[in-house]
């Protein structure tokens, strides 16, 4: 099965998928897909104890897809520029304290916090984890996920103000997310003791302010050239190349390519709104970016549904799942409590602001692609399914959820 086999399955699912949302559930996008898919996955399963060739079949398509290169190296990119591109840098800048604080000693917070919970909990349980991959487990699910985060507050209707933290938050917090998954996955590879603070300080030093750098070049360079044209069609495909090419320059600088993509996205989307485009072009840009968030997203949720078929099956995993869920959430208060505190007095938080915050926290296909991309083992296997029973509850769950606690306390 070739590669646009296999993307022609998953668009025509997408779009089936999407009819039946719409049509007759009517619930936002990506919760509409996620539970569709899902539930289309259970379907396949069941037919699968009754006809095993169905569920062969399909845990041999779901296998094809390599769900963490796809994800991380070819569609985070463009959706996180997606999102970034409408990002108002002057409401980011007045939030900025409390954004900074969140997505860098908040997201390191959150991986100790929830990490060494989890690592007593399956103890108690009896399950013989190391305390560094239960560390992994915090670093790669404290991250709230910005393509969920995005797809949900569109159609919640949260105060602007609470919006750009929630949004502008996830958005930084996932590339940080991610170099502390990577130096803490790094330590378990080749051990702790091979491992100097120097090294990993180093590392994560050199990712963040790598790529936030080079964010800055990269949507720089675009935008002298953007401003030096007015043809919508060519500025389309500068957009694109910049996406591409910050992306693939991280990785080969070692430098973080999600956060290189965010300030590149933030930069366009504010410095060329106001000086480069024209009416014309601004309208194209935005239509175009907007359709590939729509159809990127639409896809994500689908493969998220799908994955269910190559999880492992033991049910002491989702138990533990479960319990990690109300485990996830508090943590996330708490860690949230101590700078909207401090923050009170400086900004106007809305009521509720940590608890709707924590709510809207979702996680979602970057904190499962972390944990397909771990080393294969029991470790794995428990965190995998761990990982995607608070993926599911958080945009299933919380989603659904989400619009209602705002109108109840706005």
């Amino acid at each position: 099965m070739n590669f646009f086999t296999i993307f022609t399955i998953l668009i025509a699912l997408a779009a089936v998928f999407g009819y039946i949302n719409i049509r007759f559930l009517k619930f936002p996008s990506t919760i509409g897909m996620m539970l569709i898919s899902v539930i289309f996955t259970f379907c396949l399963i069941i037919a699968g104890f009754l006809y095993k060739p169905i569920f062969d079949v399909g845990v041999d398509f779901i296998e094809k897809i390599d769900f963490q290169s796809v994800l991380l190296d070819m569609m985070l990119s463009f959706l996180l520029f997606a999102g970034a591109l409408h990002t108002d840098i002057n409401k980011l800048k007045s939030q900025r304290g409390p954004i900074l604080i969140l997505s860098t000693i908040g997201v390191i917070a959150s991986t100790f916090l929830i990490g060494t919970i989890f690592f007593y909990i399956t103890k108690l349980i009896g399950f013989n984890i190391d305390y560094v991959y239960a560390l992994i487990f915090g670093a790669l699910i404290s991250p709230t996920d910005p393509i969920a985060v995005l797809g949900i507050l569109k159609e919640s209707g949260a105060p602007k103000k609470l919006e750009i933290k929630i949004v502008g938050e996830s958005l930084f917090n996932d590339g940080i997310g991610v170099v502390v998954f990577l130096s803490l996955f790094h330590i378990a590879n080749t051990g702790i003791e091979s491992v100097a603070v120097s090294d990993i300080l180093i590392l994560f030093v050199q990712e963040v302010i790598g790529g936030i750098l080079l964010g800055a070049l990269t949507g720089y360079l675009a935008y002298k050239m953007l401003k030096s044209i007015d043809h919508y069609e060519t500025e389309i495909i500068i957009t694109i190349s910049l996406v591409t090419g910050s992306y693939v320059l991280a990785q080969l600088l070692h430098f973080s390519g999600p956060l290189a993509v965010v300030i590149s996205g933030i930069f366009i989307g504010n410095k060329a709104r106001k000086k480069a485009f024209s009416q014309t072009t601004e309208i194209y840009v935005d239509k175009f970016w907007e359709i590939i968030d729509v159809v990127l997203n639409a896809i994500l949720f689908v493969m998220i549904g799908l994955e269910i078929m190559i999880l492992p099956f033991d049910l002491s995993y989702y138990f533990i799942g479960i319990i990690s869920i109300p485990l996830v959430l508090v943590s996330r208060f708490l860690v949230l409590s101590l700078p909207l505190k401090w923050f009170k007095k400086k900004l106007e938080l809305v009521p509720k602001t940590c608890l709707i915050m924590t709510w809207g926290g979702l996680r979602g296909g970057i904190s499962v692609a972390l944990a397909l991309s771990l080393t294969s083992g029991e470790s794995k296997d428990l965190i995998l399914a761990v990982t995607y029973t608070i993926v599911v509850f958080s945009i299933i769950i919380q989603g659904l959820t989400l619009k209602p606690l705002i109108k109840r306390f706005m």
